[in-house]
């Protein structure tokens, strides 16, 4: 038996209060296309009465959440039963997505939503600890994210030349780095009069062990009227605008583009006002804290960055272009 499997019956021994679950593999899997066998071990078991088969994911296998929802759709269509995706992690916004579209899952440790079962379970849910791990600065979070998105990945990286090239002090670069060692997302170590760091994990791992620390760096919203800007209108595509890039999603009626606060200074000295309301021809300007520009050579802002200042978004149509989004990372 799989470690998953076992952590979703001691779950359930746990927040339910029953016995050990008899689970046997799923008869009619090899019934199922070669890529879900690939995507899923499936195992059925009798829970609360009710025969349940669980797809529980492969860790080698990516897949996003529209996938998963698509892919449950036909597992429940041949077996007539319900159908639970069981996962060790799920970040709370598809938590919140899977839930709107009543589809079970279960998160060892964490959750359980059954709502084929015709059971209100609500009174089993755990809720989630509080988080222990503090914020990253807005500094420490752009010297990450930089580091992740270098190409090819190189686990070991000079922080010194990357606040450089971020225009960051040495007392800011200092705090940075201690930040991130702490966090647990990188080891420090020297080379000579040079400080390196190294991060353990590949770059996907440490995106999600990262992400509790990490926050949208969006500090506020502005609109200001198109006509006239061109010298002072930021040259970094950003919010919904951005994600259109990236995905089937349909470019916004007003075009968003991201700038840091002193660009912002400036453009106000030079005498762009912003409206109390949007216009016709207006733009949507985001004000981040920190540089929109830390991939070179892009008319957007970096995918990490722009995932995290959508991420809270229930939009549903937002959340799946961002499943594209993330399917297209350089890892």
């Amino acid at each position: 038996m799989s470690t998953l499997a076992t952590a979703v019956l001691h779950y359930l021994q746990e927040v339910l209060g029953i016995g050990t679950p008899s689970v046997r593999p799923w008869a009619r899997a090899d019934e199922l296309p070669y890529f879900l066998r690939d995507a899923f071990q499936f195992s059925e078991l009798e829970l609360l009465g009710h025969p349940v088969v669980l797809a529980m994911g492969r860790g080698a296998t990516k897949q996003s959440l529209s996938e998963v929802r698509t892919w449950l759709a036909k597992v429940t269509t041949l077996a007539g039963q319900p159908v639970v995706y069981v996962t060790d992690a799920l970040a709370s916004y598809d938590r919140r997505r899977l839930i709107e579209q009543k589809v079970p899952f279960i998160v060892p440790g964490n959750q359980l939503y059954l709502p084929d079962l015709g059971l209100d379970l609500r009174e089993y849910f755990r809720q989630r600890a509080p988080a222990t791990q503090a914020a990253l600065s807005p500094s420490a979070q752009a010297m990450l994210i930089t580091a992740l998105l270098r190409q090819p990945w190189q686990p070991d990286w000079q922080p010194s030349k990357v606040a450089t090239a971020l225009g960051y002090t040495p007392m800011t670069l200092s705090r940075a780095v201690k930040e991130l060692t702490a966090a647990g997302l990188a080891t420090a170590y020297t080379v000579g009069r040079s400080r390196w760091l190294r991060m353990e994990l590949p770059p996907e791992q440490t995106w999600e062990r990262a992400k509790p620390a990490l926050r949208t760096p969006v500090r506020r919203t502005v609109w200001v009227k198109a006509h006239g800007l061109v010298a002072h209108r930021p040259s970094r595509i950003a919010g919904l605008s951005a994600l259109a890039r990236y995905s089937m999603l349909t470019e916004p009626k007003w075009p968003v583009y991201a700038m840091t606060a002193a660009e912002w200074k400036a453009a106000m000295d030079a005498g762009v006002q912003e409206l109390p309301v949007p216009e016709a021809g207006a733009q949507e300007w985001q004000v981040w804290s920190y540089s929109p520009a830390l991939v070179q050579d892009a008319i957007t802002v970096d995918p990490l960055s722009l995932m995290l200042s959508l991420q809270e978004n229930a939009d549903d149509r937002i959340q799946l272009a961002l499943d594209e989004l993330k399917g297209q990372l350089p890892w």
